[in-house]
């Protein structure tokens, strides 16, 4: 079973995204992500609910700003190029995302269906494989 570690701001959101990836079989961790706590990756250290993951979905909001979130998701790509980035965005996209390479994730913008989510999951693990 592939397990999926969702990582939004908005825990509502959270919910549903989970929910809809339960109903296709993925086994879901939830983090609300630094905003809500110390992030270790943000400290150079190690994240256990990362490091027990194969793919994440990762809302391009859950560090509070655009600068800090550019930081986390190269920190996390460096720390942990194996374990792709489904990185969501509620309604825009930003021109610091990268698509290939070590900082390179899945880009989903706008509200995601589960199915949308499955699809960018699948394309996620296959850009690593």
């Amino acid at each position: 079973m592939i397990r999926v570690l969702v990582v939004h701001h908005d825990q509502d959101v959270a919910d549903q995204e989970a929910d809809s990836l339960r109903r296709f079989g993925y086994e879901v961790q939830q983090c609300a992500g630094p905003t809500f706590g110390p992030c270790p990756i943000l400290h150079g250290q190690p994240c256990v609910a990362v490091e027990q993951a194969d793919v994440l979905v990762y809302d391009v909001w859950a560090s509070g700003d655009t600068q800090s979130e550019r930081d986390l998701i190269e920190q996390l790509r460096e720390q942990h190029p194996r374990i792709p980035i489904v990185l969501t965005s509620p309604g825009m996209a930003f021109d610091w995302v990268e698509t290939s390479g070590i900082h390179g994730v899945t880009s989903l913008v706008g509200p995601a269906s589960g199915e949308q989510l499955r699809a960018a999951i699948g394309q996620a693990l296959a850009s690593v494989a």
